[in-house]
C-alpha cells in the first residue's frame, strides 16, 4: 500500500456541490430523530406561544426563534459543551448542528452574545414551563410515575474566583485585609510568604457571613466534592425511582444544609407528582445527611413514608418529644427492612446517574454564567434535556449521539458479517457444483429441483 500524500489530494474546489453528495455523519441520525420527536409534540409552536410576551414590536433586527435558543442549549447537554460561546462556535461549524437548528449552509448561525441576551430576556418561569412541558410528554409515555422519589444534592462551581472576595462590611479585599492583620501584629511591609503563613494560622478565615464576591453575590463559599474550597451553588434533584426521570431540580445557596434545602425540591416534585395521580408522592428516599427529627416529622405530616438512614448519634433521650420519637422510630424500622435496601440501591444509581449526565458528561460542573437566576435557567434546560434523552432511549434505544454512532457501527459490522457469510456460502456452492459429483456420486441420482443441501433449497440460498 502506497503512502498517501497531501499533494495527491490537492485539487481545485468545485463551484457547485450537490446537496446529496455531502457526507452525512452518524450525528445526523440522532438529531433527525430528536427533531422528529420535538416536531411531533409541536415544540416550536408551544414555545413561541410562551415567549410571545417578550417581543413587543415587529420592527428592528430579527431575533432567533425561541425554539432555536432552547435547541442550542440542548446541544450543550448532548455534546458536552460547557459554555454558550462554545455552543455557538460548534453550531457554526457542524453540518448536523445546522440542520438540527434549521439553518442551511448560506445562513449565519446565532453567535454567543445573541444566545446570552435571549437567556437574560426569558424569565425563570419560562424555563420552568419548558421543563414542565417535557415532563408532560414523559407522563404520556408512562415515564414519570412519581410515587417513589429520591432526593439528593451536588455542588456546582460558580463563575467567580476566591481571590476576588471582599468584606461584606467594608468592601476590603482579601489581600488588603491580611496586610491589615499583619500590621496589627507588628509586621511592616509583609511579603507574600509572610501573608500566606499568617493566613494558614487563622481559623474560619472564609466565612460566608463575612465575605462575598462582588462579581457573583449569590455564590457561596463551600467545600467541593474533591475537597477544594470554592464559590459554588447547590443543585438538588428529585428523581423518580421507577423510571429515572428528573421530576424537579432546584438551585440554592451552597451553604444551605440538606435538612433545609429539601423542602423546596420536594414541593416542586410534589406538584409534578399530582399531575400523574391524586395521591402524589408516597415515599421519599434520601441519604443520612437529610436525617433529622424535624425532617421526619414534616414528611409524616405530608403522609409520605421516609427512608432516611440514621447517622451514629449515640443514645438519645425524648423528654417532651413523643411525636418526634414516633417518627424517628418509624423511619428506623422502615430503614432496616429489605425494601429500604432496594430503594437505597436505586437512589445511589439513579440520582448519581442524573448528576453524571447533567454535570459531568453534560459539562456543567463549572458554570459560565453568573447570578442565581441565570444558573437556574441553565440547570432547568439541562434537566429537560436529560428527560428528553430518557424519552429517546425508550423510543429508539439510544439517548445520546454517541450511542447512535455506536449502534450504527454495530449494524455496519453485522452487515459486513452477513455479506461475508453469503460470500462463503456462494463459494461452497460453486465448489460443490464443480467437484460434488466426483466426491458424492449419489448427487447425480437426485430428482430435478432437489439440491444437495436439501429438497427445494439451493446452495446459494444459504
Amino acid at each position: 500500500m502506497g503512502m498517501g500524500r497531501k499533494k495527491d489530494r490537492e485539487k481545485q474546489e468545485d463551484l457547485w456541490v450537490a446537496l446529496s453528495e455531502i457526507v452525512i455523519t452518524p450525528g445526523h441520525v440522532f438529531y433527525e430523530r430528536l427533531n422528529a420527536v420535538l416536531n411531533a409534540e409541536k415544540f416550536d409552536q408551544r414555545i413561541e406561544v410562551i415567549c410571545r410576551k417578550y417581543y413587543k414590536s415587529s420592527s428592528g433586527r430579527p431575533s432567533i426563534t425561541p425554539g432555536t435558543y432552547f435547541r442550542m442549549l440542548l446541544l450543550g447537554y448532548f455534546e458536552g459543551i460547557d459554555s454558550e460561546r462554545g455552543i455557538a462556535w460548534r453550531a457554526a461549524d457542524s453540518l448536523s448542528y445546522r440542520k438540527f437548528l434549521g439553518y442551511d449552509l448560506s445562513e449565519q448561525t446565532p453567535d454567543h452574545s445573541t444566545v446570552s441576551r435571549t437567556r437574560r430576556l426569558y424569565s425563570v418561569e419560562t424555563h420552568k414551563a419548558v421543563m414542565k412541558w417535557v415532563l408532560k410528554i414523559l407522563r404520556k409515555h408512562g415515564l414519570a410515575d412519581a410515587q417513589s422519589v429520591c432526593i439528593d444534592a451536588t455542588t456546582l462551581q460558580a463563575n467567580a474566583a476566591m481571590k476576588s472576595l471582599v468584606r461584606r462590611d467594608t468592601g476590603q479585599g482579601y489581600d488588603d485585609y491580611l496586610r491589615q492583620l499583619a500590621e496589627a501584629e507588628g509586621i511592616e511591609n509583609a511579603t507574600k510568604e509572610q501573608l500566606a503563613r499568617l493566613d494558614r494560622k487563622r481559623k474560619k478565615k472564609a466565612s460566608n457571613d463575612d465575605w462575598t464576591n462582588p462579581n457573583d453575590p449569590s455564590a457561596r463559599i463551600t467545600k467541593m466534592k474533591d475537597g477544594r474550597t470554592k464559590l459554588a451553588y447547590k443543585a438538588e434533584h428529585a428523581v423518580d425511582l421507577a423510571s429515572g426521570a428528573l421530576l424537579a431540580v432546584t438551585v440554592q445557596p451552597a451553604d444551605r444544609g440538606d435538612t433545609t434545602s429539601y423542602v423546596e425540591t420536594l414541593d416542586a416534585a410534589q406538584c409534578e407528582a399530582m399531575q400523574s395521580h391524586s395521591m402524589g408522592i408516597e415515599e421519599v428516599v434520601m441519604d443520612k445527611g437529610y436525617h433529622s427529627g424535624a425532617v421526619l416529622m414534616d414528611l409524616a405530616e405530608r403522609e409520605i413514608r421516609s427512608y432516611v438512614p440514621e447517622p451514629e448519634r449515640g443514645q438519645r433521650h425524648w423528654p417532651g418529644k413523643a411525636e418526634e420519637q414516633r417518627c424517628v422510630y418509624g423511619n428506623r424500622r422502615r430503614v432496616r427492612a429489605e425494601r429500604s435496601k432496594r430503594l437505597q440501591k436505586l437512589r445511589g444509581e439513579l440520582c448519581e446517574r442524573s448528576f453524571a449526565h447533567c454535570y459531568e458528561t453534560g459539562a456543567m460542573r463549572r458554570m459560565y454564567v453568573r447570578g442565581a437566576d441565570n444558573v437556574f435557567k441553565r440547570v432547568l434546560v439541562q434537566a429537560a434535556a436529560f428527560n428528553i434523552g430518557l424519552l429517546l432511549r425508550k423510543l429508539s434505544g439510544w439517548g445520546k449521539p454517541r450511542q447512535a454512532q455506536g449502534r450504527l457501527n454495530q449494524l455496519q459490522s453485522l452487515l459486513f458479517a452477513v455479506f461475508a457469510v453469503s460470500d462463503a456460502c456462494r463459494a461452497i456452492s460453486d465448489w460443490l457444483g464443480r467437484f460434488g459429483s466426483q466426491l458424492f456420486p449419489e448427487i447425480n441420482t437426485r430428482p430435478v429441483g432437489e439440491s444437495f443441501l436439501g429438497r427445494g433449497v439451493s446452495a446459494t440460498g444459504c
